[in-house]
């Protein structure tokens, strides 16, 4: 990684309290960037900031209380990252849940089952719309959007959990058009299970004996990394990047579906469609980068009325 890369940049960071989000922010104010963290865990958010601000001997970490399924919590953060450091280079979109629980056996109750997905799922779709405003504001960055390798593969006893990390997957890959538009780059972390309160709290006795069984398990320090590569790295655009036992970061291979239907078909000529495809893309990503370009506009005008 290039020595002085995050020195006086700025990063979001939610789920930042304990844990991947907290090791996440350490490392980064080691680099010299600043840090707002944004959590539900309040005692243990600001015993971090301290904890981060000691180790500089000045102010580059600040807290503020934040659920990540409210607008108006987002924005209040993203916005103190511009009132108290100049503006926002990055996003780490961490928070996240488990249930204990197959929500397939549980009672039929809609706040209740919508709760993992508005946290886990729509509380990254909102936190990266809010991110993308600010950002581009900036002049460009990136974004980190936590799933899992639970959201690459399956295991039984953990249904909501695997659909809500595949759809954070599928949301961090469907905007490869971002750079382009915005100078933004979205990508998905896949960490394999670390030892946090969250696998030991919040999932299943099935996924917990079979960490324990199996000793299988990621060092954070290799999710650490792998979050500041997916910061840092601009090769890295639209794709999920695994964190793995025995220190392993790999990208985790597009099935490039599309790809292979054209290939296999019989009535049309790949060629062809691919040349198609290019100006669609052009006519596309130009239309993207306009209608970006007019929201954030409109944003930022109606925010300062």
């Amino acid at each position: 990684m290039t020595n002085g890369y995050f020195e006086n940049k700025v990063a979001v960071i939610t789920g930042g309290s304990r844990n991947i989000g907290r090791a996440v922010a350490a490392a980064l104010v080691e680099r010299g960037c600043r840090v707002v963290i944004g959590d539900v865990l309040d005692t243990e958010g600001q015993k971090t900031i301290q904890d981060l601000n000691s180790m500089t001997g000045k102010e580059n970490a600040v807290y503020l209380h934040t659920d990540v399924t409210k607008y108006a919590d987002l924005i209040a953060l993203f916005e103190l990252g511009q009132e108290q450091f100049g503006g926002v280079d990055f996003a780490f979109l961490n928070a996240g849940i488990s249930v204990p629980n197959d929500i397939m056996l549980d009672d039929l109750d809609d706040e209740k089952d919508e709760r993992l997905m508005k946290i886990n799922t729509m509380g990254i779709i909102k936190g990266s719309k809010v991110a993308v405003r600010y950002i581009s504001k900036r002049g460009g960055g990136a974004i980190v959007n936590t799933a899992s390798t639970l959201g690459l593969d399956c295991t039984n006893y953990s249904s909501i959990y695997n659909a809500s990390k595949h759809a954070v997957v599928g949301w961090s890959k469907s905007y490869t058009q971002l750079p382009n538009a915005a100078n933004i780059r979205m990508n998905a972390l896949c960490p394999h299970g670390t030892n946090t309160e969250l696998l030991w709290k919040d999932f299943n006795e099935y996924h917990q004996g079979f960490h324990k069984t199996s000793g299988l398990m990621v060092d954070i320090n290799t999710i650490v990394k792998a979050v500041l590569l997916l910061l840092e790295d601009e090769q890295y655009n639209g794709i999920a990047l695994k964190a793995l036992p025995g220190d392993a970061i790999e990208v985790e291979e597009s099935p490039k579906v599309f790809q292979k239907i054209i290939l296999a078909s019989q009535e049309v000529k790949p060629e062809e469609i691919a040349s198609n495809m290019v100006a669609l893309e052009e006519r596309a990503g130009s239309k993207f980068k306009k209608d970006l370009d007019e929201s954030v506009q409109r944003y930022f005008q109606k925010s300062s009325i």
